[in-house]
């Protein structure tokens, strides 16, 4: 039997899920570039690593770098020449909390830090997306969650927490290194619904009003939501910023 293969650490999950060529053929199938394969192209090509550092970060083996870093270029060249699809989705990965980043420098370092949970003090943290006391209805848009502690079915603590002006599928990594459990929120792709089960978090989508009352509702086990929720802002998808066509599956236990 096949040893099974180790998840690499992903530190950041894409922003944008799907590149589409200007006035290329419609409906052309697209090249599928795994989470685990987009990493190494940002961690080597984007932030200067070498094979060996970006194995360091994704915690894996330099030869296993090399791997997924030739696959992932190979995919590169064809979207170029051919004039074909991107699609980034799938892989096997886990999101980081920042606890976990070499070298600092990222943002959830200090967000895994401040907001570290501590043992038996209490049970569940909830982000909502927020503006103004409301659920703010575009996920990817987001500029604040309001994050709520809870202990014993009840909310000890909440505080608003910026973004740090990541959007779509990365506000994923945010909330993980919030150590956010579960997430309250109006409208969201596809491709972010992917990533945030990745991350382990669990979605109530499709909610409006109150922010503070959803929060009170879902904990009385009242809250209305959707669990078939899409974004639908403006209407549609535009370039697939809201990954509606970004839900891939990962194979990490």
């Amino acid at each position: 039997m096949p040893r099974p293969r180790k998840c690499r650490k992903v530190c950041h999950f894409p922003q944008t899920l799907e590149f589409l060529p200007a006035g290329g053929p419609a409906a052309r199938p697209p090249v599928i570039l795994t989470v685990d394969e987009y990493e190494t192209l940002r961690l080597i090509d984007r932030e200067g690593l070498s094979q060996e550092q970006c194995g360091a970060s994704m915690q894996i083996a330099r030869t296993t770098v090399q791997q997924i870093y030739a696959s992932a270029r190979r995919k590169v060249a064809a979207v170029l020449v051919e004039g074909l699809p991107l699609r980034i989705e799938g892989g096997d990965y886990q999101l980081c909390q920042g606890g976990e980043c070499p070298g600092g420098g990222c943002f959830k370092q200090l967000y895994h830090e401040r907001y570290a949970k501590t043992k038996g003090v209490f049970t569940m943290r909830i982000a909502v997306t927020y503006e103004d006391g409301q659920i703010f209805q575009h996920f990817g848009h987001t500029q604040e969650f309001k994050v709520y502690d809870v202990a014993d079915g009840k909310v000890t603590a909440s505080e608003v927490v910026d973004t740090n002006g990541s959007g779509h599928g990365a506000l994923a990594g945010v909330l993980n290194a919030l150590q956010a459990d579960t997430l309250i929120c109006g409208g969201i792709g596809g491709g972010a619904q992917a990533a945030l089960a990745a991350a382990g978090i669990r979605l109530y989508g499709g909610v409006t009003g109150s922010a503070d009352a959803a929060v009170e509702a879902l904990l009385a086990g009242t809250l209305d939501y959707n669990p078939d929720i899409q974004c639908s802002h403006h209407g549609g998808h535009e370039h697939g910023e809201c990954g509606s066509h970004g839900c891939g599956e990962h194979h990490c236990g």
